[in-house]
């Protein structure tokens, strides 16, 4: 009962609400939980954890993301989509193509980014959502984020498609909204979809209505490798599964990233061991996971 499950999370439901659906397809007390909330308006990949491998879930949350979304300018919303009440900006200019890939360049690379009000994010212990539902003020700190990159796609007033590749903690609906106040015609998230979390993408995805029957738990070593990995030999695996700290043996190779502080560890039989992280020639455990019995 250790493994992964990407499922494809359809319009109106919550991140939540789907880690619901989930443990109905496992025996009670199964460890399972999500890795980074997808707004209820949002379709796509939604990492689950089951078991032992709840213990990735900030590794994964981690890794990069892909979205494609629809904007539409010429309205605001408190929530930033199409899911608050929608707005007329007022004197809206329609801007040309050219004017807005100028302006989305601005937004390329590490940014400071304000999250949308209506978000899950806590103020002093409570979700920004519950606070503005109550009708207080929430203001919330910028934050930096990483986009990689912006993808112009069709353009036809009011809607606009993009795609975005980008880090943890991106709001596209910040961008949506950012971008609509720097053309003087406000913007919203009217459709996104998540086409990829690391490695695992939507063609990998399982519908939320799959028989339970038919379901099959991905490999944690699928997270890991998505990490810089690096491979030890028995002893060594023996003191990283005991949380110990080792020195990194002359000639012990980092595979896909020689610069690579923190990395998937396996053992000379593939088998996953967890997360480590290298200092000074140093390897130290940072998340063990249970080592396979024979």
């Amino acid at each position: 009962m250790d493994g992964l499950l990407v499922i494809d999370k359809p319009s109106g439901m919550t991140s939540r609400d789907v880690v619901n659906r989930v443990q109905t397809w496992f025996p009670r007390r199964t460890k399972i939980g999500h890795t980074g909330t997808l707004d209820p308006l949002a379709t796509g990949v939604l990492v689950i954890c089951v078991g032992a491998a709840t213990r990735l879930a900030d590794v994964i949350q981690s890794f990069g993301k892909t979205y494609q979304a629809v904007f539409q300018l010429g309205v605001t919303s408190p929530s930033d989509d199409a899911d608050g009440p929608i707005q007329p900006y007022p004197d809206a200019r329609i801007p040309t193509r050219a004017a807005i890939e100028q302006t989305l360049s601005h937004w390329i690379g590490w940014i400071e980014q304000v999250p949308p009000v209506v978000s899950a994010l806590k103020i002093a212990g409570r979700r920004a959502h519950e606070l503005v539902r109550q009708g207080e003020d929430v203001r919330l700190q910028a934050r930096p984020v990483r986009i990689d990159a912006i993808r112009l796609g069709n353009y036809d007033w009011p809607f606009l498609e993009l795609e975005v590749d980008c880090g943890k903690g991106t709001y596209i609906r910040s961008l949506a909204r950012d971008l609509g106040a720097a053309l003087h015609c406000g913007g919203i998230v009217h459709k996104l979809r998540r086409t990829r979390v690391g490695p695992f993408t939507t063609q990998d995805a399982l519908s939320i209505d799959t028989p339970p029957e038919a379901i099959r738990l991905r490999p944690v070593a699928d997270a890991l490798k998505a990490l810089p990995t690096i491979t030890l030999v028995d002893c060594e695996a023996t003191q990283f599964a005991h949380g110990q700290p080792l020195q990194l043996r002359s000639g012990l190779a980092v595979h896909n990233d020689a610069l690579a502080t923190t990395v998937g560890v396996f053992d000379a039989h593939g088998q996953p061991l967890g997360v480590g992280i290298l200092s000074n020639n140093r390897l130290r455990p940072s998340i063990v996971l249970p080592r396979a019995t024979s």
